[in-house]
């Protein structure tokens, strides 16, 4: 069943030109809205392009997590790089493994908030979606004592007044290997490479050792190409 979803996934992709769906207030109501990649979708994910008189860069980011299985040895591979990314978490498993919070902070990650369960936003959970961020955040902050700005609404949905409401900032994609539906990390860093370029958003997670194993050969392969890693503030406001 999940393979075959899978592959309706990348049929999708396909069909639709590689849009990205999300959730926006419009004259009082939340309303469906779609953008092709490299215009309004885009608007989250673009930087200057100053910086490519200085560095090529690209950010890793994972969702998800943290798991216990598999992300420390996640963990272990980005410390033996030197290599820095982003973890949007759900809070519920913050909760559990708040060890593993402490060392993404300790080791200089981004933490962003990824809603307590899971739960994706839609026209008739609002106040529900709203309670999740919040219960995520005062979750996360009190393992690290810092506010949390940064959002990786599930499937992209997303209403642009929690923006401003809650001070908080949506952080989408720009390449998705649909790591979670395959166990071939192969495929997983091609996927990856084919699409790599400059100031792109890698959307992986790390609840699969799969992911692991690919998640560091494209460190390896993109770092020879010369891209360096930084964590999605970078990206977006440098």
């Amino acid at each position: 069943m999940l393979r075959a979803l899978c592959l309706l996934l990348l049929a999708l992709v396909v069909w639709s030109g590689q849009k990205q769906y999300g959730i926006e207030e419009e004259s009082g109501k939340l309303v469906r809205t779609g953008a092709v990649r490299g215009e309004r979708t885009r608007a989250y994910t673009a930087v200057s392009e100053k910086k490519s008189f200085y560095r090529k860069e690209i950010a890793l980011t994972f969702d998800d997590g943290p798991d216990p299985r598999y992300t420390p040895k996640l963990l272990d591979g980005l410390a033996e790089r030197d290599v820095k990314v982003s973890f949007f978490l759900t809070g519920e498993n913050a909760e559990k493994y708040p060890e593993l919070v402490e060392r993404m902070q300790k080791e200089g990650h981004l933490i962003g908030n990824h809603t307590y369960s899971h739960l994706q936003l839609a026209g008739n959970n609002r106040d529900q979606f709203r309670r999740e961020l919040v219960r995520t955040n005062e979750i996360i902050k009190e393992i690290t004592g810092e506010e949390v700005v940064y959002v990786r609404p599930p499937y992209g949905s997303w209403d642009k007044s929690f923006e401003e409401e809650l001070n908080m900032f949506p952080v989408l994609w720009s390449i998705d290997p649909l790591d979670w539906c395959t166990d071939n990390v192969s495929n997983i860093v091609k996927r990856v490479l084919s699409k790599a370029k400059e100031n792109a958003i890698i959307l992986m997670h790390d609840a699969y050792p799969s992911t692991v194993t690919a998640a560091l050969q494209i460190v390896d392969a993109l770092r020879e190409e010369g891209y360096t890693f930084v964590t999605v503030d970078e990206i977006l406001f440098d």
